[in-house]
């Protein structure tokens, strides 16, 4: 049932001497993008009467197909808790239609809407996720640029005055909350400069959208509190990394089925058949899970981030966890993704990779209990074990390859993803690091 309808959201605007709306969407890279309306033009928005040009977006369409429409979600309608002093700016999250009022399927929202569809034939009722966003934060110059050095010197789950961050954390979970979360924690990460706040999990499209304002958030309250958040996964060389550790389940008249109590390990069939399909799609799904080529700094052995494709019910060395909770509380951690990736695109894939090992039953190799950092990596495929892509180039090609990634995304986005990373790819190999400098320049 729906939250709100148009002549609530109507009401609601008036009641609260909201003066703009922000049209919100993401591209195909998970950047948030804006159109920005008064609030006399909020039932025609409602209507889906704002017309935007999809061709300045990247990955949408051509010059010669840009027009399209912004069509809000009207149980997305929130006022923003910042610039009120000259009237209240409310969001709605849009999904985009095209000129002769059908879905755009280049959409990420619609095409997470089609997983979840996908969902829904297979008789399930909702996909449960809980993602686990971290983040740095840094201080900024006399100009208000970032610079590389942390607010402060604490570790995990330390405690101020030697975690400096800790009012801006709590400033952010506040302002969440006004938004409608519901905040579970937050703690200093292992990191200088590194936290993380988590939210309760929701249904994966309600989640989806929850990633984009969370990130909005952090970076607007680090911004008043005169620091810059990022979501960058590896800004620092030598110290953890930032991730989004993933906690999925699966819902079917109303039981987590990933629960079985006549199981040694609490786990039900169908829960290992998801495993399976994410052990087998891990490779071919990590260019959109991690999206950058700095995520792949992250993917390295020796700060708790998974560089091999396992699983395991205890240990955080694997790219799959199964916390100890059971019973409905039973989830599968995905340790793999970071926040620099599209979180429509990744849950898309995270589910269609899952129901697939449901659908063809693959059955997951044996756990590994053990610190998997400690195996030599002349050893590692004696014990069945695949790794997960080392770069993004190697992990285009992965993606370039697999067909269940582009059945789940569409030609049109699948080719333009492609397109853009291999650019960035190329880009980024032009470039000559100071690492590279400092190595060769006296020796040579």
């Amino acid at each position: 049932m729906a939250k709100y309808s148009k002549e609530d959201i109507i009401r609601l605007a008036s009641e609260n001497d909201v003066k703009f709306i922000n049209l919100q969407f993401a591209d195909i890279f998970g950047i948030s993008k804006n159109v920005s309306i008064t609030v006399e033009n909020l039932e025609v928005a409602l209507d889906g009467g704002c017309m935007f040009d999809g061709s300045s977006v990247d990955g949408f369409v051509r010059i010669e197909e840009s027009d399209m429409y912004l069509l809000p979600d009207t149980d997305t309608f929130v006022i923003l808790p910042w610039n009120e002093y000259d009237g209240k700016v409310a969001r709605l999250i849009c999904d985009i239609v095209t000129d002769d009022g059908n879905a755009f399927q280049g959409s990420p929202r619609y095409i997470l809407k089609k997983a979840l569809k996908g969902l829904e034939d297979m008789g399930y009722d909702c996909f449960n996720v809980g993602p686990e966003c971290e983040f740095f934060l840094f201080i900024t110059d006399e100009n208000g640029e970032p610079k590389l050095v942390t607010q402060d010197r604490g570790g995990y789950f330390d405690l101020g005055p030697v975690d400096l961050g800790e009012n801006a954390r709590r400033a952010m979970c506040h302002m969440l909350e006004k938004l409608g979360f519901e905040i579970e924690a937050s703690h200093h990460e292992n990191a200088p400069g590194q936290h993380e706040i988590d939210f309760r999990y929701k249904d994966g499209l309600s989640i989806a959208d929850c990633i984009l304002t969370f990130k909005q958030v952090v970076k607007t309250v680090a911004y008043r509190s005169g620091l810059y958040a990022t979501f960058i996964p590896k800004p620092i060389a030598g110290v953890s990394g930032s991730g989004m550790h993933t906690n999925l389940s699966i819902l079917r008249k109303g039981k987590n089925i990933f629960y079985s109590e006549a199981d040694p390990r609490g786990m039900s069939q169908e829960a290992y058949w998801f495993i399976g399909g994410l052990i087998k799609y891990a490779r071919e799904i990590a260019a959109i899970t991690n999206p950058i080529v700095n995520s792949y700094k992250r993917l390295v052995p020796g700060h708790e981030a998974p560089t091999y494709v396992a699983w395991s019910a205890k240990n955080r060395s694997t790219m799959i966890r199964i916390p100890a909770a059971r019973g409905e509380a039973t989830r599968i951690e995905l340790r793999t993704p970071d926040s620099t990736c599209n979180p429509y695109l990744a849950l898309a894939l995270i589910l269609n990779a899952g129901l697939e090992g449901i659908k063809q039953k693959i059955q997951p190799p044996d756990p590994y209990e053990r610190n998997i950092y400690n195996i030599p990596e002349s050893r590692i495929g004696e014990f069945g074990i695949d790794r997960l892509p080392e770069s993004l180039k190697e992990a285009v090609e992965c993606m370039r390859a697999s067909s269940m990634v582009k059945e789940t995304l569409g030609e049109h986005v699948f080719e333009s993803y492609i397109e853009a990373k291999t650019r960035e790819w190329n880009d980024y190999r032009k470039v000559v690091t100071q690492w590279e400098v400092g190595q060769y320049l006296g020796k040579y």
